[in-house]
């Protein structure tokens, strides 16, 4: 929808949707020697990414009118991703704090890539409704589960769920971060 907003042709569009998609968990697998990321190993990410700008393209208006539901949509994939990136990690022998650092890009990856290609500043770094930190409280979820020995796949739900819960919370209370006082 941002590539449609900057006016980007259909290349632009597939291109950010894609990119969008993969960013995040392209640069988890990059760090951890997962090679070639699991968004190259078929062609499905392709697939599903192009169907995605497609519809993006054409019907523009119609996403813009059910912003929430796709804003439900986008809190469940967060919470997915940072859970499934920190499990991943973990399964490579990665030490824990990191492997939750790798969750937590895995899941804003993709929208820092989409921003800056777009010309403006992530919006996961500046005042905005709470996002970053939803993706975080799941990653301790699953860091304190492993930590306690608990069965990684257990957890998957849980920790998910709490992200999307945070981050419907945001949504609908506004919650915000706060900023420094001397920022101007």
């Amino acid at each position: 929808m941002l590539a449609v907003k900057r006016r980007m042709d259909i290349f632009g569009v597939l291109v950010l949707a894609f990119l969008t998609a993969t960013t995040g968990g392209v640069i988890r697998d990059l760090l951890i020697g997962a090679v070639p990321p699991d968004a190259f190993r078929g062609w499905h990410m392709l697939a599903l990414t192009t169907i995605a700008g497609v519809l993006c393209f054409f019907a523009a208006p119609l996403f813009d009118r059910f912003r929430y539901p796709v804003q439900l949509f986008d809190a469940a994939g967060l919470g997915m991703f940072a859970v499934s990136g920190t499990q991943k990690a973990l399964q490579f022998g990665i030490d824990p704090i990191m492997a939750g650092a790798l969750g937590i890009i895995t899941g804003i990856g993709g929208g820092i890539m989409r921003d800056v290609l777009a010309g403006r500043d992530p919006t996961v770094l500046h005042p905005s409704i709470i996002y970053a930190v939803a993706a975080v409280a799941a990653v301790v979820v699953v860091l304190v589960g492993h930590a306690l020995g608990v069965q990684v796949a257990t957890l998957t739900i849980p920790a998910a769920a709490l992200c999307f819960f945070l981050r419907v919370m945001a949504i609908y209370r506004k919650w915000t971060l706060p900023t420094s006082p001397w920022a101007r």
